[in-house]
């Protein structure tokens, strides 16, 4: 029995400590703490088309001989494009952002990035890095848009479109594809589309609300349904497009026109046609809402509703609705017409 317990005791002070039992494995790096950067406050920064937007980054200490580099992730390819690089002194700019970017440096350990007349394309992951020799560190932010998600497909019917052609039909309607984030956001707000669409990283998706036989049966849950990634070239498909706030309005002319004449009632007022995509702005940030069915530039006839009634569809919810593309020489409808 004594021996029992002599052994008892040898054994709990050979053992660790109770805090050490459940200590990482070897070899796994501990997470490396911030020396130099200050963590931001918010991940992520809100803004529109057209805004100012401001990434921040601030250094709690100078180190020697450092730089600091920032670079955007892009959802297509996965690359990371160099946007700035300052040494606290002198900078230099790079890329397609060059003209839209500075540096705000409101003090000496401010490297924030400013964004001016921010576009549908600035969307996505910064990374501001400090680069110094072994003790380099970076943080991470997300620049969201608040916007719209919409679903296209052109005159010719559905499923039509590779990857590439999806990519300039949303830009051809003042929009760009959309990215998950964007579309399970749109499908957390309602969207219910049974067409699958490609986004911006070049997988291929629809959103469900209300499961239904046509669209993957009633047993699915509702969701995000993925077909995953496709051959670009080769797998056709519709477009999911995403766009934001305007510069400019959309107005509608009342009138029988035809396609050519609605273009010309747009620009005897100074206007454009509208694009699909500004149609879908103004409804959502406007609250354009109107019973009429109107031509628009991809030849399409469609109206805004944010006040759903009987005699304007009839449909439930608020939406752009489509009377789809009729023959360009119906005298119909009027048009919406855009002006920046």
């Amino acid at each position: 029995m004594h021996r029992l317990l002599l052994l008892g005791c040898l054994w709990l002070l050979a053992a660790p400590p109770a805090s050490s039992i459940f200590q990482r494995p070897t070899g796994t790096p501990a997470p490396l703490r911030l020396q130099y950067l200050l963590e931001p406050l918010h991940p992520t920064v809100h803004t529109q088309r057209g805004a100012t937007a401001t990434l921040p980054c601030v250094l709690r200490a100078l180190p020697r001989n450092y730089r600091v580099k920032w670079s955007k992730v892009e959802p297509a390819n996965y690359r990371e494009n160099i946007i700035i690089i300052t040494n606290g002194l002198y900078h230099k700019n790079y890329g397609p952002l060059s003209p839209r970017v500075r540096l705000r440096h409101s003090h000496r350990y401010d490297a924030s990035l400013t964004i001016t007349d921010v576009a549908l394309e600035d969307e996505g992951r910064y990374r501001c890095q400090l680069v110094n020799g072994l003790e380099d560190e970076s943080v991470s932010l997300t620049l969201h848009l608040e916007g719209v998600v919409f679903p296209y497909q052109p005159s010719n019917g559905r499923y039509k479109f590779n990857y590439h052609e999806a990519k300039r039909a949303c830009e051809q309607q003042d929009s760009r594809l959309a990215t998950y984030q964007q579309l399970y956001k749109a499908w957390t707000e309602g969207l219910d589309w049974c067409n699958a669409g490609w986004i911006l990283d070049g997988t291929v998706h629809y959103p469900i609300i209300n499961s239904r036989e046509p669209c993957g049966g009633r047993l699915l849950l509702p969701g995000v349904r993925t077909y995953g990634t496709r051959d670009k070239q080769k797998d056709r498909f519709d477009a999911f497009c995403f766009t934001s706030a305007l510069q400019g309005q959309v107005y509608f002319i009342r009138g029988h026109l035809n396609f050519k004449e609605a273009g010309q009632a747009c620009r005897n007022h100074g206007a454009a046609i509208a694009k699909v995509g500004q149609l879908y702005s103004a409804w959502k940030f406007s609250q354009l809402d109107r019973c009429d069915g109107g031509w628009l530039a991809d030849g399409s006839v469609r109206y805004p509703i944010t006040t759903p009634r009987e005699h304007c569809g009839g449909l439930p919810d608020p939406g752009v609705r489509s009377f789809g593309f009729p023959s360009k020489e119906m005298r119909t409808y009027g048009t919406y017409c855009f002006v920046g």
